[in-house]
């Protein structure tokens, strides 16, 4: 079979490299870090995994902890009162219709990585750049490049028309917490959204101990916009400091979460984050010194703010778009029409993505909020928004249409009971 290069381990580089694997391709995988490096290493991020991206991974066989998780059975929406601290004012839950889960990347990815080299594959530990590029284009039929980082993310070029921001919108903090009191109910992924200040959610998940146990636990996430109340983290001394900036922020503004958390502790000295993304969405083909094209995948070229949740599940869809399209070229040759037709598919579903995670990242228009506040009193408006988090396609064309939204809301009996009343 055809020799074929990725360079990169995460979601998308990994889930690409078992999958052609699994079929037959010889592929080399090129990382910066060890199995041990990554496991011993910092959080990543939330890495919620919904069930249509669970499912890319289970036709793969990659599913290897369906078992071992805490099922995320839901997500639980609030909007904390600007005016009476401790109360929402706006408030409602519903259950996925597929659970979703969220595992360590440490533990998925060591994992992933081990399982690729232990089939035979290839894996080349090192810091890869444009030279490393163009060493693999040498000797591989396709080069696939799987990271956003350093100077090899930079060859692929920003596409203005695709990217609205050309800053991060939000600085982020990031915490896995053990001994978090379970909320009452389904599990779920608790969403807050502070009109100003920034979002704060919790969402549980598995990771490992160092000794080798399983732990369960809490991924607690602030997003906190630039300059406002929750923006306290640039001058972070130590995880412990995080933590309790983190959990004063909680007993201000979302109490009610704060009340789950104020006697966790850290998983691991490891088990905290600060960062910001930029959202953008880059060209997918660069070329190389040579003239040789590479193609971009994952977050090498679309980059979404995590407030949605989405950034796992997008790698996902992403490998297994990619991963189909390999297989239907055969013998043909990946050129730079290949390739750019390659993303444009991709891109069909992952357009709506970057466009509701930048919608979200600003102000909601009344429509939208018209919807948000109408799904406190219909279950079914409440479980359609919480299940297109799952696909969301399924957010268009009510979330930037205001008659779309008014048609969306009847659907679901808004107008009917708005007209015996």
């Amino acid at each position: 079979m055809r020799p074929i290069a990725v360079i990169g381990a995460g979601q998308a580089g990994l889930q690409l490299a078992l999958g052609l694997q699994h079929h037959g391709y010889q592929v080399t995988l090129v990382t910066d870090r060890t199995p041990e490096q990554v496991e011993s290493g910092q959080v990543m991020s939330t890495q919620a995994l919904f069930h249509d991206a669970c499912e890319t991974e289970r036709q793969l066989d990659l599913n290897f902890w369906d078992g071992l998780c805490h099922s995320i059975e839901g997500i639980a929406f609030s909007v904390p009162h600007p005016e009476l601290p401790g109360h929402k004012a706006m408030s409602f839950e519903a259950r996925l219709d597929h659970p979703a889960y969220s595992i360590d990347q440490r533990v998925k990815f060591a994992h992933w990585q081990r399982t690729f080299a232990g089939r035979g594959g290839a894996v080349v530990t090192e810091q890869a750049d444009v030279n490393t590029a163009e060493r693999l284009s040498d000797t591989h039929d396709l080069v696939l490049v799987a990271t956003g980082k350093g100077d090899l993310g930079r060859i692929f070029e920003r596409d203005a028309s695709r990217s609205p921001y050309d800053a991060p919108q939000r600085h982020l903090a990031l915490a896995y917490l053990q001994n978090v009191r379970p909320r009452s109910g389904h599990s779920a992924v608790t969403f807050n959204l502070i009109p100003g200040a920034g979002e704060v959610f919790l969402l549980p998940g598995l990771t490992r101990t160092a000794q080798g146990a399983w732990l369960p636990y809490e991924n607690v996430l602030i997003e906190a916009v630039p300059g406002g109340p929750l923006d306290v983290f640039r001058d972070i001394q130590d995880p412990a400091d995080q933590l309790q900036r983190m959990l004063a922020l909680m007993a201000a503004f979302v109490p009610w979460d704060y009340d789950r958390v104020k006697d966790a502790q850290l998983t691991d000295v490891m088990g905290t984050l600060v960062g910001q993304v930029t959202p953008q969405v880059r060209r997918p083909v660069a070329t190389l010194p040579s003239g040789r094209p590479v193609l971009g995948l994952g977050d090498a070229v679309v980059v979404n703010d995590p407030l949605t949740g989405q950034g796992a599940g997008s790698a996902a869809r992403a490998s297994a778009v990619y991963l189909e399209r390999i297989l239907w070229q055969r013998d043909r040759p990946f050129d730079r029409s290949w390739m750019q037709d390659t993303f444009e598919d991709y891109w069909g579903y992952a357009q709506y993505v970057t466009q509701w995670t930048n919608a979200l990242l600003g102000p909601p228009p009344p429509h939208v909020l018209g919807v948000l506040d109408a799904a406190q009193r219909h279950p079914s408006l409440a479980h359609a928004f919480v299940n297109g988090f799952n696909h969301p396609p399924e957010f268009f064309p009510w979330l930037t249409s205001p008659h779309e939204a008014a048609a969306f809301m009847a659907r679901h009996g808004v107008a009917a009971l708005a007209t015996q009343t």
